[in-house]
Formats: structure tokens, sequence, C-alpha cells
């Protein structure tokens, strides 16, 4: 099992750890509250436990351009 975190805008793989490497703990993960676990984190069916974040190319695409943040999935 690994924990992996991905682009929300074009799911990218951003970085990947397995659990033996680190913790959710470790990552700052346990300190989210319930609302905010919910919005990006997720568990797939073998386990894997995914973190959605935004990557540097997605956030700088958004700043230069904020219309794009009204498109579902803009970058994709």
């Amino acid at each position: 099992m690994s924990i992996r975190y991905s682009c929300r805008c074009c799911g990218m793989q951003i970085a990947e750890f397995t659990d033996s490497q680190v913790t959710e703990a470790q990552l700052g993960l346990d300190s989210l509250t319930a609302e905010e676990r919910a919005l990006i984190i997720s568990k797939e069916q073998n386990g894997d436990t995914v973190v959605s974040i935004m990557c540097d190319y997605c956030r700088e695409a958004l700043m230069t351009h904020p219309e794009l943040s009204i498109v579902g999935n803009p970058l994709q």
C-alpha cells in the first residue's frame, strides 16, 4: 500500500510513498479536519491512499488565467 499525491486538475502523479517510508502523521495529514480529509483524501480498492492536490503547473496556469477556475476540468 502507498500514499500517492496526484494533481486534482491534470491527474499527474506528484509523489508516492510506501507505508513503510512515511506515515500520515509525518506528512501532516492527521492535522486536517474531517471536512478537509473528505475533500482531498480518498482510498482506492487496493488500499492505497490518494491525496488530491494541485501541481505547480496547474497552480501557475490558474493564477495566470483565473477564468479557468469556472471550468470543470480546465487543464485536462
